[in-house]
């Protein structure tokens, strides 16, 4: 198995489950968590965890199944959003972090919502990175199933070479041709358990829009501008004095690969208003 991640250290869970994560270990700033989209990995922030650092301790973990971390028992059984969201709570509690922000990307942000959902207390603010509160539609339902059956059937390694290059902008897949393979090469160290088990998981999400409406926490809505898999128009569902919207020109589903710059710029604003 290809395993590219940022991730240096690890933590195994009460679960079992073994969790790989980077952590700039500064304990003088507030914490934030960086949660990575399906078949990912930490590697995912490699281009702006340093500057992200300059004001936040910074955590990239990878998600089960994905990166360096352990699959949970190596079946095919359904990831719900609320276990990874249980995984990152029993993984601050090893850390003996107590508050943190969590901004998750894709996949990420539904744990996000996940966390917020059972964790409000925990959290000192929360965002979604190219991500939604809405539930999959028939037609995604459906992509699931195709995922799944794609992935039995050809590998993972088949799968995200063919899934990568879509989340990328039209433009950007063909300017962008190494970072497009980095992100390949990254998707093949995904298991495929961890695999199989989060487009199940993603298909029977609920919808947790009543989260985002509900909660009084600076949160943060980070989208892009030439986003194919999720519009901004999904990502932006709530306006208020404690949202910040942002939408990233000439960026499609990979901001912070696509647009590290404008992206960190976007991310330090926010969290700097954490204070």
């Amino acid at each position: 198995m290809n395993q590219l991640s940022i991730a240096n250290q690890s933590v195994t869970l009460p679960n079992g489950v073994s969790l790989a994560y980077y952590d700039s270990l500064d304990a003088n700033k507030p914490v934030v968590v960086l949660l990575h989209g399906y078949c990912g990995s930490s590697a995912y922030w490699e281009q702006v965890v340093a500057s992200l650092g300059e004001e936040a301790r910074i955590i990239a973990l990878d998600l089960r199944g994905h990166g360096r971390s352990s699959d949970q028992t190596g079946t095919e059984e359904t990831n719900a959003m609320e276990l990874y969201a249980d995984d990152l709570a029993a993984m601050l509690d090893q850390l003996k972090i107590t508050n943190a922000c969590v901004l998750g990307h894709s996949l990420g942000g539904y744990i996000a919502l996940a966390f917020a959902e059972r964790y409000s207390e925990r959290l000192s603010a929360f965002g979604l990175v190219h991500s939604t509160s809405l539930p999959d539609g028939d037609a995604a339902k459906e992509n699931r199933d195709n995922a799944v059956a794609a992935i039995k059937k050809d590998g993972v390694a088949s799968f995200v070479e063919g899934l990568v290059p879509k989340l990328y902008s039209p433009d950007n897949k063909l300017a962008m041709a190494e970072q497009v393979e980095r992100s390949i090469a990254i998707g093949k160290g995904t298991s495929s358990a961890g695999a199989i088990g989060a487009a199940k998981g993603m298909k029977v999400r609920p919808d947790r829009t009543e989260v985002l409406k509900q909660t009084a926490l600076p949160l943060l809505l980070l989208a892009g501008e030439q986003d194919q898999i999720i519009p901004a128009e999904r990502t932006f569902i709530v306006e208020g004095s404690h949202v910040t919207q942002v939408k990233l020109a000439d960026a499609g589903h990979m901001g912070m690969i696509e647009q590290p710059e404008a992206f960190s710029e976007a991310v330090l604003g926010f969290i700097k208003k954490l204070g």
